[in-house]
Formats: structure tokens, sequence, C-alpha cells
């Protein structure tokens, strides 16, 4: 029981605010481009309570990470966020703005993976003299920049509603993408079929750790695996 409460500690704000922040960020690029819908709703803020999931940003992650703290599989976690509404009938260019709004997600996953690759550059330095603060930030670093890629690369997928289907999807004739955003319904049926084939975990985890990887050596952080 204590190991689970360790996990679900160090996990715990790398998770939550992996997820709230990614769909902030959807917001606040919206309102950049000319809809103001998410700060009306006031989804404009780092605060987690205005976007949790009872289910996706608690009990899917709580449920993910104990699972797998009583498994020898690494600790796994996912989950998502209450979605940032965008009125795209207040955006200047609505096909062009929507693929810069969906990018917006990914971008402030990378930006937050960075932050804690900081965090554990900072713990690093503080080992030996200040370990009741350098080990978890070490920790939390790590399952933060986890998180954070992960959530990157998934999103990146070019499949609709994921981010990555609405970046396609701006880049398209107008008629091609109205006929890719009908693949949106089933979309969440796609992406299950190729998590339970493999074919999603083959297609994720080798950028995902060329990312990490990159990442690491950028900070010269030594090599680790969650």
């Amino acid at each position: 029981m204590e190991g689970i409460l360790q996990i679900i500690a160090i996990w715990a704000l790398p998770v939550l605010f992996a997820i709230t922040l990614h769909e902030a960020s959807h917001g606040w690029m919206a309102k950049q481009l000319g809809d103001p819908t998410a700060k009306m709703l006031g989804r404009l803020t780092a605060n987690p309570i205005k976007h949790i999931d009872p289910v996706g940003t608690i009990a899917v992650p709580i449920g993910l990470l104990i699972f797998t703290a009583l498994t020898p599989a690494p600790p796994f976690v996912f989950g998502w966020a209450k979605p940032v509404p965008v009125n795209t009938r207040n955006l200047r260019n609505p096909q062009r703005d929507m693929a810069i709004v969906a990018a917006a997600g990914p971008t402030a996953n990378l930006l937050m993976a960075l932050f804690w690759a900081l965090m554990i550059k900072i713990g690093l330095m503080l080992q030996g003299t200040f370990d009741w603060a350098a080990v978890p930030l070490i920790y939390m670093g790590m399952a933060g920049i986890t998180i954070n890629i992960l959530l990157m690369v998934l999103n990146l997928l070019p499949i609709p509603p994921l981010d990555g289907g609405r970046v396609v999807a701006g880049f398209l004739p107008a008629r091609i993408a109205a006929r890719y955003e009908r693949l949106e319904p089933y979309g969440l049926v796609i992406v299950l079929a190729l998590l339970f084939t493999g074919i999603l975990g083959a297609v994720l985890f080798p950028i995902f750790g060329f990312i990490v990887d990159l990442i690491q050596t950028l900070f010269a952080l030594p090599s680790w695996r969650m």
C-alpha cells in the first residue's frame, strides 16, 4: 500500500497539470485568434478544478497507476480533462485557426516536459545537500517528462478528434477536410483498435523514446525510463 501511495504522490501533480494545461492552452490560443468562449467560461486558468473531468482526470489515471503498481509492468498513466469549447464562428480563418488551436495543446505538453527536465536538473544539483527536496524533484520530473511527451505524441496522431487530426484538416482543401472530419465519431474506436492490436504502441513508443532521449541529451540528464 505504501508503494502505491508513493507512486500516486510522484505522479499526481505532473499528470494533473499535463492534462489541464493542455486544455487551457487550446482556450488561450483560441482567444488570441478571436474566440473568447473559453475566457468567458473561466477556462483560461491553471487552476485544475476548472478543467477536471472526474473520470478522465482522476479515476482513470489513479486506476492505471494502481494497476501498474500491482503488476511487473512499469508505471503507465493516461487521462483527459474537460474539452475547452471553441466557437469556430469567432475565428478569423476557421479552418486554419482551428489547426493552430489544436497544435497549442501538444506544444504546451512539450514546454511542460522541458520545465520538468529543468526540475530534474535542479534536483540533481541539490542531491547530497537537500535530499528532502532533491528526490521528489527528480522523480516528479521524470514522471512529468513521461506523461507530457506521451500526451504530446498521442495527441499528434492524425486521427480526428485528436489534435493531430485537426491539424491535418487545417491543411487540406475545404471539401476534403470536411470528409476527413467525418471520421471524428469513430476516432476513439480507431484508437482503441490500434491499441489492442499493438499498432498504437509500435507507432508511439519509438517516437516517445526518441524525444525523451533528446531531452535527456539536451539537459545532460542521466538516462532513465519510468
